[in-house]
């Protein structure tokens, strides 16, 4: 990463210069580094430093550009295309111009970066030429060999909470995910973690020590709002938590100010202004209320049913299970990385545990369209033919841990919503659970936007 930075016309000063804040984990990079952006942002607007912020998440739901953001909204078009092909040109020039045996071309190509890295290096550039005052990078998936870590010398950093994924290339063990993420420690920068499981910890400190980092864990904030919208589902509490952390150390290094601390106001606001896209998110049709959240291991799906359990709980009322509707789960997870069954008996036991009544599930593909179109700007890579038979097992572990429900397999996204709309005729308020990949929620996403938008056929 070091050479293709020093080749778009960047140093480890220049980058420096960005006034990062790092954040790596397994579960709530996202949602934090999303927290973070808005609480620094209603800092900004009240002492008028930042007033640019850069963000740098990933993967992208809608649209590519969704990846890299200034005060919260994806960069445009224009600059996307404009930035993209000025690294690129910068990347390949030397290349181009020069004539090469074919066999040295194939050899050079293999020492060219690949997208994830190509779309970090277009972050630092979009920034720079933006003139950022602060910029967030959300980790791809580690931390010692991601990307990202091509950050020297972060202002901040922080770790979210830490489990088993990507275990192909973190694991074997929770200890050695631990390791990872914590390879984004830099000496003379201030290290923050939501609360882990003891073994996590204690990794965490170990890392931290022999990189002389300052090391904090950050419990949940008793001050939080009890009401917000945005804190509904509890994690969210700990992820908000440890943003207010990271944007207070961020502050007490970087403002020009006396005051060096959020404000209650600044919190309170930050927390109203917070959105994450299929993160928690609730979508409201003319037939049907759609919960999308996008979890894809065992330690989110939990997280994603108790969010719905209780957004879907009549108030006030004595008995919890009679007083929630029926309603219709939308499940996708077709991953050559990560166990899909084991995923879905997780969502099952779930729903026990939260008394969810769902007398019918939907089992789909990735696939967005009847007709098989990919948009130009979605970055997914069709499933493995592996994976073909997926579904139908779905279907059969399902029916085996709930005989009496109802089970059907639609090999596309628009028509598992469209299915379910048809549904929500025949019942009041229909509300749909869709989980399981971030693929499947922003399919769904940009088709149940496309239906709200006037003269757009289904």
């Amino acid at each position: 990463m070091r050479s293709w930075l020093q080749k778009i016309g960047y140093t480890d000063v220049d980058v420096a210069a960005l006034n990062i804040v790092h954040v790596a984990g397994t579960k709530g990079k996202g949602s934090t580094c999303s927290f973070t952006r808005s609480l620094l942002q209603e800092w900004g607007k009240r002492t008028g430093f930042p007033t640019k912020i850069g963000l740098y998440t990933s993967p992208d739901l809608t649209c590519i550009r969704e990846r890299i953001q200034i005060n919260g909204q994806p960069i445009s078009e224009d600059l996307f295309t404009k930035y993209f092909f000025e690294i690129w040109d910068r990347l390949f020039a030397q290349q181009q111009q020069q004539q090469q045996q074919q066999e040295e071309i194939a050899a050079e190509d293999e020492r060219q970066p690949r997208y994830l890295q190509l779309i970090a290096l277009l972050a630092i550039h979009t920034f720079s030429r933006e003139g950022t005052e602060a910029a967030i990078f959300e980790t791809h998936h580690g931390g010692e060999y991601d990307a990202t870590n091509v950050v020297s010398a972060p202002v901040v950093t922080g770790i979210t909470s830490i489990g088993l994924d990507h275990l192909a290339q973190l694991g074997p063990g929770i200890e050695d995910v631990a390791w990872h993420k914590a390879g984004i420690f830099k000496n003379g920068a201030p290290a923050f973690s939501a609360p882990q499981e003891p073994a996590v910890e204690a990794v965490l400190k170990a890392r931290a020590d022999e990189k002389g980092v300052q090391f904090e864990v950050v419990p949940v904030n008793p001050s939080l709002p009890l009401t917000a919208n945005a804190l509904r589902a509890p994690v969210q509490r700990i992820n908000c938590s440890l943003a207010i952390a990271l944007v207070n150390a961020f502050l007490s290094r970087k403002s020009p100010l006396e005051e060096k601390t959020l404000s209650e106001q600044d919190i309170q606001r930050g927390i109203e202004h917070f959105t994450w896209p299929g993160r928690f998110e609730v979508v409201k049709t003319a037939r049907c209320t759609w919960f999308l959240d996008g979890a894809h291991n065992e330690l989110s799906i939990g997280q994603a049913v108790e969010w719905f359990s209780e957004m879907t709980t009549a108030p006030f009322s004595r008995d919890a299970v009679q007083a929630r509707p029926p309603c219709i789960i939308i499940f996708s997870h077709m991953s050559e990385e990560r166990d899909g069954p084991s995923l879905l008996r997780a969502l099952a036991s779930a729903v026990e545990q939260h008394n969810v009544r769902c007398p019918e599930m939907v089992f789909t593909t990735y696939q967005e369209r009847r007709d098989g179109a990919i948009r130009p700007d979605k970055t997914l890579k069709p499933p493995d033919n592996l994976l073909a038979d997926l579904p139908k097992q779905y279907c059969d572990l399902w029916k085996s841990t709930f005989p009496t429900a109802s089970t059907i397999y639609l090999p596309s996204i628009e028509e598992a919503l469209e299915y379910v709309d048809t549904a929500g005729q025949q019942r009041d308020n229909l509300q749909v659970l869709v989980t399981g990949s971030l693929h499947l929620v922003g399919g769904a996403l940009y088709l149940l936007q496309r239906w709200k938008q006037p003269n757009v056929d289904r």
